[in-house]
C-alpha cells in the first residue's frame, strides 16, 4: 500500500513558465516520499498559497512577475518563517545564491540543472541543511581564505540588495520616477541609490550609470528555461492558488 499524499512531503511550485512547473511537478509526484500540493506563477498567488496550503517546502523562482525576487523572499519568511525555499533561477548564481541565502532561502538551483537537482535540493533542505552547486560553495570557501585580488563579480556584489534592485530596474529601461513609483519610494531616495551606485561602481555620471545598467541587465536576463521543454504546455486558467 502507498503511502497516502497527506503524509508526504507537501511542496508548492511557484514559477511563472508551464513548462518548468509541469515538470517539476511531473518529478515530484513520480516520488513515492513527495506531493505537489499546489502551484502558483505569481506573487500573489505564491502568498496566498503558501498561507493556505502550508506547504512543507517551496520551490521558488526568484524572477516572479515584477516583483524583486530577494525581497519576496523576505516577505514570504515574514509570513512563514519556517517555510523553506529552495530558488530556481536563471540568475547568475555566483552573484544571487549568497544574497538569497542571506534573506532567508535555503538552497539555489540554476534553471539549467533543475532536472539534475532539484530532487536532492528538497531532501537536503527539508533535513535542515543548505544547498548550493559545488561552483557557489567552492566560491564561498575561496572569499573566506582570500586575502588579496578580486572575485568574479566583486563590484557588483558590492551593492547591497536594495542598490542591486535599483541597478537591476534601471539597466531594464526604467527612469528614477518609474522605479520609485514601483518600488514605493520617494524620487529623492531612488536618486540617493542611483548616487550611492555610482560611487561603488566607479562611474563618473548618470549617462555611464544607466549604460552599465543595460551591459550588466543584458547578461541577467530571466529567460524561459529549456530544462524541461518536453512537457507539453498547460494553459493558464486562473489567477488565484491551485491546490493539488
Amino acid at each position: 500500500m502507498g503511502v497516502s499524499d497527506e503524509k508526504k512531503t507537501q511542496v508548492l511550485i511557484a514559477d511563472d513558465h508551464p513548462f518548468l512547473r509541469l515538470g517539476i511537478k511531473s518529478m515530484i509526484d513520480a516520488t513515492p516520499d513527495m506531493h505537489c500540493c499546489g502551484e502558483a506563477e505569481s506573487v500573489d498567488e505564491t502568498m496566498q498559497a503558501v498561507e493556505q496550503l502550508k506547504p512543507d517546502v517551496l520551490v521558488l523562482d526568484l524572477c516572479l512577475g515584477d516583483r524583486d525576487g530577494i525581497e519576496l523572499i523576505k516577505s514570504i519568511k515574514a509570513i512563514a518563517p519556517d517555510l523553506p525555499i529552495l530558488i530556481l533561477s536563471q540568475l547568475d548564481e555566483t552573484l544571487y545564491a549568497e544574497r538569497a541565502l542571506r534573506s532567508g532561502a535555503h538552497g539555489y538551483i540554476m534553471k539549467e540543472h533543475a532536472t539534475d537537482d532539484v530532487l536532492d535540493g528538497i531532501k537536503t533542505i527539508i533535513e535542515g541543511d543548505l544547498f548550493v552547486s559545488k561552483r557557489v560553495a567552492a566560491l564561498a570557501v575561496k572569499r573566506m581564505v582570500e586575502t588579496r585580488g578580486e572575485t568574479e563579480g566583486r563590484d557588483v556584489d558590492a551593492l547591497s540588495d536594495r542598490e542591486l534592485q535599483v541597478f537591476r530596474l534601471l539597466g531594464a529601461g526604467k527612469g528614477t520616477r518609474d522605479i520609485a513609483d514601483s518600488l514605493g519610494l520617494s524620487f529623492k531616495t531612488i536618486e540617493t541609490y542611483r548616487e550611492n551606485i555610482k560611487h561603488k561602481l566607479s562611474l563618473p555620471d548618470a549617462t555611464a550609470l544607466v549604460h552599465c545598467a543595460t551591459e550588466w541587465v543584458q547578461g541577467q536576463i530571466c529567460l524561459a528555461p529549456d530544462a524541461l521543454d518536453e512537457a507539453p504546455e498547460e494553459p493558464k486558467k486562473k489567477k488565484s492558488a491551485k491546490k493539488k
